[in-house]
Formats: C-alpha cells, sequence, structure tokens
C-alpha cells in the first residue's frame, strides 16, 4: 500500500521524513499542504489529518504519526531503515535526534522563516541575531563531531543523518554557508550522492516561486 505524507516543500521537518522515505524506496506519494495559505490552523485539517496542526503527518494503512522523529523512528522499526544497527548506535541516532530538534532545525526554521518568509518591515533583527547566534553554536558542534566521519552515527546513513541535514539544503539565507563549515559540506555531499537523493524543492510540492 502506498504511503502518504502530509508535507510542503518548503518545511525542513517534512523534508526529514520525505527524505527518509525516498531513501528508503519506499512506496509513498506526497500530499501537499497549504501551509502558507492556512490549512494546517484549519477545523478540517485538525478533525480529519492532525489534531495539532503539524505537518508532516505520515499516513501508512490504518497508522497516522505526527513529528518527523517518530515518522523516522516508525520507518526504521517497521522496514528496518536507518535506525542503528546495534542498541548503542540507536542511542546515539537517538541522541543526534534530539539533539537536532531541540539545537539545530528548530532554530534554522524559525530563522529561516523569520528572516524570508515575513513581510520585510516584520522581520525582528535582535530575534535573528539571537537565533544565528545559538546555530553558530550548534554548526560548530556538528562540524567537530563529523571530523574523521562519513557520518553522525555509525558506519552508514542513519536518522541522525536525515534529521540534521532537514534545513541545511534549501538555498535561502538564514546564516548558514556551507563553505563556512568544511566537515558539514563534505557529510552533505555524501548525503547528497546517496541514491535518490533530491533536494527539498524537488522533492516534495510546493515552493516560494508558486507564490510569487
Amino acid at each position: 500500500m502506498t504511503m502518504t505524507l502530509y508535507c510542503f516543500g518548503e518545511s525542513g521537518h517534512s523534508y526529514k521524513a520525505a527524505l527518509a522515505l525516498q531513501l528508503a524506496g519506499l512506496d509513498w506519494r506526497p500530499q501537499q499542504v497549504d501551509f502558507f495559505g492556512g490549512e494546517t490552523r484549519g477545523a478540517a485539517y485538525r478533525a480529519e489529518v492532525n489534531e495539532m496542526g503539524e505537518c508532516p503527518v505520515l499516513v501508512d494503512g490504518d497508522v497516522k504519526l505526527s513529528q518527523s522523529g517518530v515518522i523516522q523512528q516508525y520507518l526504521s522499526d517497521t522496514y528496518g531503515h536507518f535506525g542503528g544497527t546495534t542498541p548503542e548506535e540507536k542511542r546515539e541516532v537517538l541522541r543526534w535526534v534530539l539533539w537536532d530538534n531541540h539545537k539545530l532545525s528548530s532554530m534554522a526554521g524559525m530563522t529561516r522563516f523569520l528572516m524570508n518568509f515575513l513581510p520585510e518591515d516584520k522581520r525582528p533583527a535582535e530575534v535573528i541575531a539571537f537565533n544565528q547566534g545559538r546555530l553558530k553554536s550548534a554548526y560548530g558542534i556538528l562540524d567537530a563531531h563529523l571530523k574523521g566521519r562519513d557520518w553522525i552515527a555509525g558506519d552508514g546513513p542513519t536518522n541522525a543523518d536525515l534529521t540534521c541535514c532537514g534545513y541545511l539544503y534549501y538555498p535561502e539565507p538564514f546564516g548558514f554557508d556551507r563553505g563556512d563549515w568544511p566537515e558539514i559540506d563534505r557529510w552533505l555531499g555524501n548525503i547528497q550522492g546517496l541514491d535518490g537523493w533530491k533536494a527539498p524543492y524537488d522533492l516534495m510540492p510546493g515552493s516560494p516561486a508558486d507564490r510569487a
């Protein structure tokens, strides 16, 4: 049965789930969510798709899940991809998924939104600068960890990689330049080299150009 992923191209959290599906070669289809049109705030979405108004949402038969980390873990548990091969590795994958959700993607997603998807006169410069300071620290942690390593956890790609890269391929400026972080740059290239890899706007429907 074909799985459905409620998602939209601008969403890095959606990209994490979509990339896990894509790189695992699973049977799935994207269902575009009109986030910028307010779909996730609507009564129908919250009644029929996700009560929390979240995106992405994966539907696999009778299973319906939100939160990209939960979706990735479900796919690993059910289909056997990217979850780690030993108990120690599985814990390390989870450690980096949680770190990313708290320290990297949360800040990157918010900062990118504030800098690119709000009207220019409503962009809070002090908040953006504060977020970018926190992000610089996170980039440094990830860059140092990747020195001498091809992947974040273990000898191959895992959910740790697929979550931490979630916002780092987007073209909109939010203070991240691959050239400033050589180990991250190399690692992102490793992910791009995986069979089936696609950039966010090529993998999922929806992009800023659609609203231009």
